[in-house]
């Protein structure tokens, strides 16, 4: 079966209380609406930065969710010379510490993880792809510096749409772009 990709960049989620600090009453518009039902790009950008370095204009996607969470690609972290551990977003367990830079304050938290592949499902999805019961999949990146990428996890949300998450990372390395279509393989 066929599966749209979508690349993400290097991003920002905040949480309330965290967006009050950075942003103070600053409103959080809409950019550009995201292939995810009711995600997108807004406006906003902060900072990010460490001791040992620092990564400008990160963008911050809304909407406001109940964690702050700071999604890198590996690459990114060599720059801020830490060490995030690849997690499900939300799963900040091992996070790596950073400074979130706004126009009204900072916030120093464990916050920055690799986030793993993924592929966006509901269970209207499932049923459909034959996918009930499956947690993690194949996913083949067709073309000249073609691979196939193993531990793809399937997450759950209502609502979704159908769609492959890798990072820069993953994506240049395969020459891969948002928008294409890949072929996933189910064990």
């Amino acid at each position: 079966m066929k599966v749209l990709l979508g690349v993400s960049n290097k991003h920002v989620h905040l949480s309330e209380e965290d967006y009050k600090i950075l942003f103070n009453d600053m409103p959080i518009e809409k950019v550009k609406d995201l292939v995810q039902p009711g995600q997108f790009a807004s406006n906003l950008f902060v900072d990010v930065k460490t001791e040992a370095g620092e990564l400008k204009h990160l963008r911050v996607l809304g909407p406001i969710r109940s964690y702050t969470q700071v999604e890198l690609a590996k690459t990114d972290s060599f720059k801020l010379k830490i060490n995030p551990p690849v997690r499900e977003s939300g799963n900040l367990e091992g996070a790596s510490q950073v400074t979130l830079v706004g126009p009204n304050g900072e916030v120093t938290k464990e916050c920055a993880i690799l986030a793993n592949r993924h592929i966006h499902v509901n269970e209207a999805i499932r049923k459909e792809y034959g996918l009930v019961g499956v947690e993690k999949v194949k996913v083949v990146m067709p073309g000249e510096k073609g691979a196939i990428f193993d531990n793809v996890y399937l997450k759950d949300a209502e609502p979704a749409a159908f769609e492959f998450h890798i990072d820069t990372d993953d994506a240049n390395a395969t020459l891969a772009k948002t928008g294409d279509y890949v072929e996933v393989i189910v064990d």
